[in-house]
């Protein structure tokens, strides 16, 4: 059983890490030295691809990375066998982040605007989070996990009179496909 349960449990612990390592590399990353690549992604393009699309890759780098520290054929005896399911972690977190991130909330994938629960919870979230010009200020920089929007909009009215954000003039923010 606990040839199971443990490697079920790492990928699982992971998956959640994940959610707090993206929203820490969104707001601390993305939103400052790195914004050079996410910068695209709060503009307006019509582009298929976004220089914004490099971070997925450092991404599934981490997991090929993960999978290989774990793997006998690679590293031979000093193979770590839990970055094995570390590294399925991550990959399940990507795919997580396409589905609701790149699918969902940007409809790169499908179109389909939901109208109640959470899934109308991340996609307002989000949203909201584009609702700043820039990268100064902001809200709600996790993926997976949406704040309640009351709250987001709150703070957002917060950093405008503060002068730590710029926040857009109209209520749909600007971006592909938002």
């Amino acid at each position: 059983m606990t040839d199971v349960l443990l490697p079920a449990l790492i990928v699982l612990a992971t998956v959640a890490w994940m959610e707090w390592v993206a929203w820490a590399s969104h707001k601390y990353i993305m939103h400052g030295w790195g914004w050079g690549w996410h910068r695209d992604h709060h503009e307006p393009h019509a582009n298929p691809l976004e220089k914004n699309d490099l971070y997925a890759v450092v991404g599934a780098a981490m997991s090929i990375a993960m999978f290989a520290l774990g793997s006998p054929m690679v590293m031979g005896e000093h193979a770590w066998w839990p970055a094995t399911w570390i590294g399925l972690g991550i990959l399940f977190y990507g795919i997580i982040y396409t589905l609701v991130h790149d699918g969902l909330v940007h409809q790169r994938y499908f179109h389909w605007v939901p109208k109640r629960g959470y899934a109308k919870r991340l996609v307002q979230a989000h949203r909201l989070h584009h609702a700043t010009v820039g990268k100064e200020g902001g809200v709600s920089f996790g993926f997976v996990w949406a704040q309640d929007p009351a709250k987001l909009k709150a703070e957002l009215r917060r950093q405008r009179e503060a002068g730590i954000a710029v926040v857009r003039e109209s209520a749909q923010p600007v971006g592909r496909n938002l």
